[in-house]
């Protein structure tokens, strides 16, 4: 154990730490998100509706907020780019939590989505600026390690901190984002750098949206993960409704889906090693078929054991995919456009966010729960021939982005970079994750 714990924890720059801390803080007071639905229904009195469009008014700054805050990522810094944007989130944070009126509430939760996804682009773009190439994948699975710990404690403080008002929610949840704001700011430098002598990617052959656009190696792995993330996302909308229907209660849901935070918590450590030396879209594959046989099987769950089963195997897809994903986006993108990148790669998410819960529900109720269900089944199996044909194609582009570039330049900064900091800017390759998406 004592050589394992070595082998997964050690080694990874001091930066990588003040981030990771930052992330499990951070996640350990997201009450809002958990408990949001039930706070506009029950304390602010509105109806099912007025909710969800205030939920999808958040979803709809989340997209702003992942473009807008890739840009800044490449053009202003990393390390600007979070402190503002976490700095904004804690403030819409408050603010939200002492609206009254529906447009107030509404203008807070579009905002506060805007200012809270503003930070993946930069966070990931740093991420891979300071951890080098043959880490990645394990300094990937803590952070996605500390995400899930942090929102399985969350979902259960939050019952708690509830019951002594809801203010007291938004509060915590305001300063644990800017305890993460003040690590960023007291411990981590900038790792923007700057190439010198290599060919422009940006403006000089017509601007970062039109790299990214006619880049389809990147793009069809986009297209991969926007598929893998509306069946993903089943979970949090029809997945209620189906064991709702089932006769079993929300309690109930509430148990079966910590199952899969637990299972995170307990085995994601230990992925790195299960997987390292692998193919990355042999893993890929391999997590696309588990995650769609796991939505696949809740067609014919009738129980809460059985659901309980469903999710336990569509977790262990999610912990094969999460580490594989995040290394494979940061080895296609360019180093120029890290920040973009991650937006485009984030802005997926955001898509799956707003329509998995529609299209879940049309097909719910055009073709049935079982039909909705099988469907996810296909799409997996889908998804593993596509990560096969398209791997190889995939491994080309990283290779071409790996070998070594002309010297970089460290950006300058009103703030001198960390040494360590320094150190992985200087050794860095050319190349380039519940929230769950949450993160």
């Amino acid at each position: 154990m004592r050589g394992w714990f070595r082998d997964t924890t050690g080694g990874l720059p001091r930066t990588f730490w003040y981030l990771w801390t930052g992330t499990l803080i951070n996640r350990l007071g997201s009450f809002v998100l958990v408990f949001l639905a039930i706070y506009l229904t029950q304390a602010r009195h509105f109806s099912a509706a007025q909710a969800g469009l205030v939920i999808g008014l958040w979803g709809v700054g989340g997209a702003v907020g992942t473009t807008v805050g890739g840009t800044l990522t490449d053009r202003w810094g990393r390390r600007p780019t979070l402190l503002t944007a976490h700095l904004g989130a804690a403030t819409m944070m408050l603010a939200l939590g002492l609206a009254r009126p529906l447009w107030a509430v509404a203008v807070g939760a579009l905002l506060l989505g805007m200012f809270a996804e503003a930070a993946r682009p930069a966070f990931g773009a740093m991420m891979i600026d300071v951890v080098p190439e043959s880490d990645r994948l394990r300094a990937f699975s803590l952070n996605y390690w500390a995400i899930n710990l942090g929102f399985a404690c969350a979902a259960v403080l939050a019952g708690f901190a509830a019951q002594a008002g809801y203010l007291l929610l938004f509060a915590v949840d305001a300063a644990t984002t800017l305890v993460t704001a003040l690590i960023i700011f007291f411990r981590v430098g900038e790792t923007r750098t700057v190439q010198t002598g290599a060919p422009a990617v940006g403006p000089a052959r017509g601007g970062a949206l039109r790299v990214i656009a006619t880049d389809r190696v990147f793009l069809g792995f986009v297209a991969l993960n926007l598929f893998g993330a509306l069946v993903f996302l089943q979970h949090i909308s029809m997945l209620p409704i189906a064991m709702s229907d089932a006769g079993l209660s929300p309690a109930t849901y509430g148990s079966v889906i910590a199952l899969n935070g637990l299972l995170i918590v307990a085995g994601q450590l230990f992925v790195p090693r299960l997987i390292r030396g692998r193919s990355r879209s042999h893993v890929l594959a391999l997590a696309a078929v588990v995650m769609g046989v796991g939505f696949g099987l809740t067609a014919l769950a009738d129980t809460a054991w059985f659901y309980g089963l469903t999710v336990l195997i569509w977790t262990l897809g999610e912990m094969l995919n999460s580490p594989s994903n995040a290394t494979l986006i940061a080895e296609l993108s360019p180093a120029e456009l890290r920040g973009r990148y991650q937006g485009a790669f984030s802005l997926s998410w955001q898509i799956a966010g707003a329509a998995a819960p529609i299209l879940g529900g049309l097909v719910r109720e055009h073709a049935g729960d079982r039909a909705l269900w099988l469907g996810c089944l296909v799409i997996g199996l889908l998804m593993a021939a596509g990560h096969l044909i398209s791997g190889p194609a995939r491994e080309r582009r990283a290779s071409r982005l790996r070998t070594p570039a002309t010297p970089v330049e460290p950006v300058t900064a009103r703030r001198a970079p960390v040494p360590e900091v320094a150190e992985a800017a200087a050794i860095a390759p050319a190349e380039p994750v519940k929230v769950r998406a949450t993160t």
